[in-house]
């Protein structure tokens, strides 16, 4: 009972109608069937796709906002804004055409130049797009419909970068939006996407609401895979519902008044199985692989010699089990710095995990290191259970290797702020806290955003790593996949020096809805091609 009340309240709060929505009549509830409820993995607390690397930013991002390419299944780009492209000049030309009658939600037409603003300022942030930019000489757009990148080298992972599914999405925003500061969010969500984003009906911490755009032209060829092919929206609504609570969303999902539930917690999964009304999947076959970032900008991660012999102290078992239990199905504990379903994955410098670990050595050698007892803030996003779960685990290895640890609990949208503050930990900065990436955005180096070493540049966090720079501008100007595996190993072992961030291993999350709701994509939540059967 207590979980009802707990729901009608959430639901009441988030404006929804006073009854759960099972308790309504059949007949009254047709209107409902165009409407797809879904709990999302946190609160919608950033709105902009450029500004946050945050996937409930990205997953809202593609409800909104188009992209110029688009990935399938197989990880290769297809033009998805775009009637078609060329090449001249030895790959140093590249000619764009935007298909016809495309619109942006305020019903201006979407034109080159909104697209080449966007670039910009998508690349301003992007660490693909930094090295697209970097390799391009003029970027304009000549007419309406053609977008022109006349390039100082060759840089064949074009469409790549503007057709990527991982953060930090490439949005086609209009120009006037485009135009603003990459380092500052856009909040005016004017995309030319499948579904128009609600403004009037947020509620933060709630709900976020969003109805099909009735002038979006999908693609009329290509088959719908990952964000490839056409986009067709058979909801008028999408309403996200904010449940923090896990054993409150599951009730919701169990009694069909949520349709799908973005992440459930593997807890719960045996539950779930036994319900035959809920099917469960596992959407991301690249997987999830988990972090400890720290800040290289203030003691006491700003002493490398720290941060390396904290590796030692690390049992990424020990943060797997506490995220997705014993069942090694769900995860893995083998993760360096690539995804280990990329071929750049390597064991390269993984020695450094193995063995039994002994935290009063590694206490000796963060001391011999130079540590003097400073104040350590650890951000610990209480409504995601996954990263709350890694955060407790990290939380006990640092107070056990002798940092002077101050747990600072927060909700998931206000970390995702707070991690892009520069000022020292004592003025309301932070020193070190967990997230997880998609293992495609840990693919190669190209978009790994969280192994960049270009210091003030780099993601939160902002490591200085020159050497990895380096060797990251090398693999892009590498002749073959085998050339590639090489230099990544060397990134690896260097990254085992540097230590932008420590490896925790990495799990598979599952998804969970109706059997009623088909057509989910593979990936990441895409709200396209989804529609209800029954």
């Amino acid at each position: 009972m207590r979980r009802r009340s707990i729901l009608k309240a959430t639901l009441a709060s988030a404006g929804a109608a006073a009854l759960p929505l099972l308790s309504r009549p059949f007949a009254a509830r047709g209107a409902e069937r165009k409407v797809l409820r879904f709990i999302p993995q946190a609160d919608l607390a950033v709105l902009d796709p450029i500004w946050t690397t945050a996937y409930v930013t990205r997953n809202h991002g593609f409800l909104v906002f188009d992209t110029l390419f688009g990935i399938d299944g197989s990880f290769k780009p297809q033009p998805q804004m775009l009637e078609g492209y060329s090449t001249e000049n030895d790959g140093k030309l590249w000619r764009l055409k935007l298909r016809e009658g495309l619109k942006f939600h305020d019903n201006t037409p979407v034109l080159a130049r909104d697209c080449v603003a966007s670039i910009r300022r998508w690349g301003a942030r992007d660490a693909f797009g930094q090295a697209l930019l970097a390799a391009t000489d003029e970027l304009s757009a000549p007419d309406d419909r053609t977008i022109v990148f006349r390039l100082k080298r060759p840089f064949p992972l074009l469409p790549d970068a503007l057709g990527k599914a991982a953060s930090n999405m490439p949005a086609m925003m209009p120009e006037r939006l485009a135009n603003t500061d990459p380092f500052k969010p856009v909040t005016e969500m004017v995309g030319s996407g499948p579904y128009r984003f609600k403004a009037d009906e947020r509620v933060p911490g709630a709900r976020v609401v969003y109805e099909r755009f009735e002038g979006y032209v999908p693609r009329t060829s290509g088959v719908a895979d990952w964000i490839a092919g056409p986009k067709i929206a058979y909801f008028d609504r999408i309403e996200w519902n904010v449940i923090p609570d896990p054993s409150t969303a599951m009730a919701a999902l169990q009694s069909g008044e949520m349709d799908w539930w973005e992440q459930p917690t593997f807890d719960l999964l045996p539950l779930l199985k036994r319900n035959n009304r809920i099917v469960l999947e596992f959407p991301d076959p690249t997987g999830t692989p988990a972090m400890i970032r720290p800040n290289h900008l203030w003691p006491p991660f700003d002493n490398p010699a720290i941060r390396r012999a904290l590796l030692g102290a690390i049992d990424q078992r020990e943060f797997m089990i506490a995220v997705a239990g014993t069942d090694p199905s769900y995860w893995r504990a083998d993760v360096g710095f690539f995804a280990p379903a990329s071929p750049m994955a390597s064991s390269a410098g993984m020695g450094v995990f193995a063995g039994k670990r002994d935290f009063d050595k590694v206490k000796r050698e963060i001391a011999e290191a130079g540590y003097k007892g400073e104040r350590v803030v650890l951000m610990l996003a209480t409504d995601f259970p996954v990263l709350q779960a890694m955060g407790n685990v990290a939380a006990d290895v640092l107070k056990r290797v002798g940092f002077n640890l101050d747990v600072q609990a927060m909700d998931w949208g206000t970390l995702v702020q707070r991690r892009a503050k520069k000022d020292s930990p004592a003025a309301g900065g932070w020193n070190v806290f967990c997230t997880a990436f998609s293992g495609l955005d840990q693919f190669n180096p190209a978009g790994h955003v969280a192994l960049r070493g270009n210091g003030a540049k780099a993601w939160f966090g902002w490591p200085t790593a020159p050497k990895i720079e380096s060797l990251r501008e090398a693999w892009f100007a590498a002749r073959d996949t085998a050339e590639q595996k090489k230099i990544c190993e060397e990134i690896q072992k260097q990254a085992f020096i540097d230590v932008p961030y420590i490896p925790i291993g990495m799990y598979f999350q599952p998804t969970a809805h109706q059997s009623s709701i088909t057509g989910l994509l593979k990936g990441l939540p895409l709200f396209w091609n989804v529609r209800r059967t029954a």
